[in-house]
């Protein structure tokens, strides 16, 4: 028995809740799944007596193959409608997840995860358009900060999660839980999950479908290897590749009558505005998302499942915030929402700086709540206003454009806080053997134990300098917030009569 969207007047939140409940479900285990390989790859080393280079690739193979297939999850949606398009995708994971925890062979795991990635690909952003289109315009702002939860909440489980199925029983349970979850999601989803409209598409954007997966997953691959050397040959090619397939790509899609990607939703200056600011806060808080689990690792020598510990705080106060700020976002819009989270955040990194070998995880708990709720109260209600300001015709391409970008600022982020880590503890590292050399010391007269404590006193000199440079980031970005304006509705606003309904194709 298919449900069908309720009119605004007859809304009652708790009509979409258990539909919203299949759509969480699904969102939870592919998000989840994007962290909690990172925590098994030394075990695998040795189950699999092979080297990390290579394994390495069950953690890039699986976001390539996200990356590849967000751009077409909105045309996919408005072609065969967003509810065959999700359930299909959770399939698919699924099917992945029950492949993945079989094999004896790297090469065979590395290959099922690419399929999972396939299926995990198109889940968030149309489960994101799907809730959108859930709930009225006066609700949007607290459905989607619920459907939000997982997809904060999800990241800082898993380390716990898995490093305690890693270390305890097996890393093959990482997969094996995702099965129940997809059967679940699955079973409500057929009954529940409103049939959505479908959009006549009248032709493929041949061309974008070759260009946009191609230009996506290039540049998500280049920027990712920049981790280890901006100079390398992987590096370079990926980089090269991505960017010409990139102006390939936007140029096809501007000529096209049917793009793979509204483009021409950029002409909106709302809409722009917001996407930058997005890009700088999504920055911002990579430097509180990455470099905090790294620095306890690291630096003080915490085991995965120790740092998923120490991290708890953040994911609950996320949590917490989400239905908060989507009550807020529906009173107040976006703006004071994104400035006060980005402060909230400045604050937490502020703290971060100071961290040294001295830091247990009670002295984190103040910044670590500060940085979830920040994180809670800006990702969701961000994501909505630029809905918001597309024409309701496009939120499926919308959620396609937004995705496809947020993976590339991902790895941006990653490769970059990488490269600032290591050049700030290089440098720290020349000033203490400046300092030693001027005192009269030698490394080669220190013992084992000072050598270790110096290396160790140097990487966490290098993650406050770092934690320094990204306070500002945030900062910038909480300026920017202020450039945001509530406005209204994409479909109303004025500020979109330059995108013109024919050359939307819907």
């Amino acid at each position: 028995m298919e449900q069908s969207l309720k009119p605004e007047a007859d809304f009652r939140l708790s009509s979409i809740l258990v539909p919203l409940l299949a759509i969480i479900a699904g969102v939870f285990m592919v998000v989840l799944d994007s962290t909690a390989m990172n925590v098994a790859l030394s075990t695998l080393v040795k189950d699999f007596n092979t080297d990390l280079n290579t394994l390495q690739w069950i953690v890039t193979g699986y976001m390539l193959a996200q990356a590849s297939v967000i751009p077409l999850s909105g045309w996919l949606s408005d072609r065969f409608g967003a509810k065959t398009v999700f359930l299909t995708a959770v399939i698919v994971f699924t099917i992945g997840s029950i492949l993945c925890a079989t094999p004896s062979r790297a090469e065979w795991l590395i290959a099922f995860r690419v399929l999972q990635g396939l299926g995990g690909g198109c889940v968030l952003p149309v489960g994101m358009a799907y809730v959108y289109k859930l709930a009225p315009k006066s609700k949007v702002g607290v459905v989607m900060g619920i459907m939000g939860i997982p997809v904060l909440f999800a990241p800082a489980i898993g380390p716990v999660l898995s490093g305690w199925l890693v270390e305890y029983h097996s890393w093959r349970w990482i997969f094996l839980i995702n099965i129940p979850i997809g059967i679940i999601c699955l079973l409500i989803g057929s009954r529940k999950l409103p049939q959505s409209e479908r959009s006549q598409v009248p032709g493929m954007d041949k061309l974008g479908i070759i260009l946009g997966p191609l230009a996506f997953a290039s540049l998500s691959y280049g920027v990712s290897q920049g981790a280890d050397s901006w100079t390398s040959d992987k590096t370079l090619i990926g980089l090269s590749l991505g960017a010409v397939a990139l102006i390939a790509f936007v140029i096809a899609e501007f000529r096209s009558e049917t793009p793979l990607l509204e483009l021409r939703i950029l002409r909106s200056v709302d809409f722009s505005t917001g996407i930058v600011v997005q890009w700088i806060a999504q920055f911002g808080l990579y430097g509180a998302l990455f470099l905090l689990p790294q620095f306890l690792q690291q630096a003080r020598g915490f085991g995965a499942f120790d740092t998923g510990l120490t991290l708890l705080p953040q994911a609950i106060a996320s949590g917490l915030m989400m239905p908060i700020a989507g009550i807020l976002f529906d009173k107040i819009g976006v703006r004071w929402l994104v400035v006060c989270g980005l402060s909230l955040v400045s604050g937490a990194l502020y703290q971060y700086s100071h961290v040294d070998l001295t830091t247990q995880s009670r002295d984190l708990i103040l910044p670590l709540i500060m940085c979830g709720a920040g994180m809670g109260m800006m990702v969701m209600p961000m994501n909505t206003h630029l809905l918001n300001k597309a024409p309701s015709h496009l939120v499926n391409r919308v959620t396609s454009l937004t995705n496809s970008m947020q993976q590339v600022i991902n790895s941006l982020a990653v490769s970059t806080l990488v490269t600032i880590l290591t050049s700030r503890a290089a440098a720290r590292g020349a000033e203490m053997q400046e300092a030693a050399a001027a005192a009269g010391k030698s490394a080669a007269e220190a013992s084992p134990e000072a050598l270790k404590l110096a290396t160790q006193t140097v990487l966490a000199k290098g993650f406050d300098d770092t934690f320094h440079i990204m306070i500002f980031v945030a900062l910038g970005g909480a300026m920017l917030g202020l450039l945001l304006r509530r406005g209204r509705r994409g479909g109303e606003d004025g500020s979109k009569s330059k995108v013109q309904p024919e050359m939307m194709h819907s």
